[in-house]
């Protein structure tokens, strides 16, 4: 409890707040992903998850080219494609369906109604 209460000190002198939620023992200097740019300096090893600023550059670059990362699926798996808008959305085990999974499954037969795939349970 000491060593927390000295590293709390030292960093309120040295003219930033370091907010520790881990063990001293478990911090080290990083980088993580926060409103899509790159944040580095002293935090736990969970949440600094990137050792360097490069790799947390490389990784916000792969983000940014993945469709999915931007969670377009309202419900469902969301899985890169070749072709327009490039993801596609399984919905299957939802109870919903459409492009982006935000139809509810229905819950009668209706005449002229196609049922959906993903609707259907074996």
């Amino acid at each position: 409890m000491r060593t927390r209460t000295a590293l709390l000190v030292i960093a309120i002198a040295a003219g930033f707040m370091l907010v520790l939620a881990c063990e001293p023992e478990e911090t080290q200097y990083g980088c993580k992903i926060m409103s899509s740019t790159c944040t580095c300096g002293y935090g736990c090893k969970t949440e600094f998850v990137f050792h360097s600023r490069r790799e947390c550059l490389d990784a916000l670059r792969e983000r940014s080219a993945n469709p999915c990362s931007r969670v377009p699926c309202m419900r469902g798996i969301c899985t890169q494609t070749v072709q327009q808008p490039g993801y596609a959305c399984k919905c299957e085990g939802t109870g919903f369906f459409g492009q982006r999974c935000e139809k509810a499954c229905p819950t009668v037969a209706v005449r002229g109604l196609v049922f959906p795939h993903e609707c259907v349970v074996i």
